[in-house]
């Protein structure tokens, strides 16, 4: 094992969100409202939401993901994330970050998304 391996070890690929904040709930339901234009599934559901991020001052910060990163809307669904968020009642200011790291898979889906896909 090399050293850089020791240091990797135990570190999540993608970082926790705040669950047990109060407005997490919300903040997930409103995900729930954004879907692909492409896939007739949510994009919190098919697993694009990386991580929810709150702060205590009501600062949201999610971390997203897409299908591909060529996806026709890739340019367009932040900003149709940020705008589900910002009118909840505690939200004071929302970034929506893409990454590509890890890359998005099939495994991320809920089984809900997989069921409505076809998948189960």
């Amino acid at each position: 094992m090399t050293q850089a391996s020791d240091q990797m070890e135990g570190i999540p690929l993608i970082p926790p969100s705040s669950t047990d904040h109060p407005l997490y709930d919300d903040i997930v339901e409103a995900c729930r409202t954004v879907y692909d234009p492409e896939i007739p599934v949510n994009i919190f559901d098919l697993g694009l939401i990386y991580t929810i991020f709150i702060s205590d001052e009501g600062k949201v910060t999610i971390t997203m993901s897409l299908t591909a990163p060529g996806c026709p809307v890739a340019g367009e669904m932040p900003g149709w994330v940020a705008q589900a968020v910002e009118p909840i009642p505690g939200v004071q200011e929302v970034d929506v970050q893409l990454t590509w790291d890890p890359p998005w898979g099939m495994e991320m889906m809920s089984d809900e998304a997989r069921l409505e896909l076809g998948f189960m």
